[in-house]
Formats: C-alpha cells, structure tokens, sequence
C-alpha cells in the first residue's frame, strides 16, 4: 500500500512539473520594425530569409535572430543561459516571401525539420538552417535547392558555426 501512494505522489509531482513546463512556454511573438539582432544589433528588417526568437524563463520579451544558424548557435554557446523557455523560426513551408517571411508562420523550433547545405542563403549571405514545420515541404525544398534534412538536435556544429558568419 505504501509503494502504491509513494507511485502515486511521484506521478501526480511529475505531472504537475510538466504542466508547469507547457504552461510557462510563452507563444511566438512578431518582430517590429525596431527589432534588432541579438548578436550584431542590425534591424531584422534589414536581413532576409528566416529569422528566430528565444524567449528565457521569467522574460516576456524574445531575444531575435537575424538567421536561424545563430538562433542555433546561442542555444549551443557554453556561455549563453541555458534558461530556455521556448524557441520558435520561420517555418519556411509556409512563407511566400523568402525575404520577408510573414506575420504567423512561427513554428517551435525543436519540434521542425531543417535543411542544412542548400544553395538558399541567410539574410548575412551566409549558410542558413531552412526550418520547416512539414517534412513534406523540406523534402520538395531539398528537390529544388538540394541539402539533406536533419532535426534540431542534428543539426552539426561544425555546420551552425561555421555558417554563422561571426554572428548576426
């Protein structure tokens, strides 16, 4: 009887630590005109291609990429915070204008398929990570731009530093 209510409690503890995850996971926001880039300070209006945002815990207000690449990267850089609620890109499946990718078409990062050595470029001229929200839409992108797909946790390093240029 005993084990059963020490089963018990760890689930009910378990289960009210993940709804205390999903709850506390702000949704996307929309850039502005004046949204500048976390790493270079340049205007995301400046920069074409797929952007990102990552919100940390206890701030309301997302930190902006000019590319995905170094949306990436601030995820795996030692010394940026690891406090990460939520991470959301352009899902390119959905956008009709590379260079400005429309209002609603954010996806959850972790969750998207990438395509990684495509002839399509970030906004910096550089390598970009393409996200998708479809796998469908990255594999019709792969047949028009080549690349090969990969997940968020696959994309390499070696690929995410050496594409993002020094930082944008």
């Amino acid at each position: 009887m005993r084990h059963l209510a020490r089963t018990s409690l760890l689930a009910l503890s378990l289960l009210s630590a993940c709804k205390d995850k999903h709850a506390a996971m702000p949704p996307p926001q929309e850039f502005s005109a004046d949204s500048t880039a976390q790493f270079c300070g340049m205007l995301l209006t400046e920069h074409g291609g797929p952007k990102g945002q990552i919100f940390l815990r206890d701030n309301q207000r997302p930190l902006w990429f000019a590319s995905v690449l170094d949306a990436l990267a601030y995820t795996r850089m030692p010394e940026m915070p690891k406090t990460i609620a939520a991470i959301y890109v352009n899902d390119m499946g959905r956008v009709k204008n590379w260079d400005q990718p429309e209002k609603g078409t954010w996806v959850e990062a972790r969750g998207a398929v990438y395509v990684i050595g495509s002839r399509r470029r970030s906004g910096m001229d550089t390598d970009e990570a393409v996200p998708f929200g479809d796998a469908d839409a990255a594999r019709r992108f792969v047949a028009q731009y080549s690349g090969r797909i990969v997940s968020f946790a696959d994309v390499p390093e070696s690929y995410i530093f050496a594409g993002s240029g020094g930082g944008s």
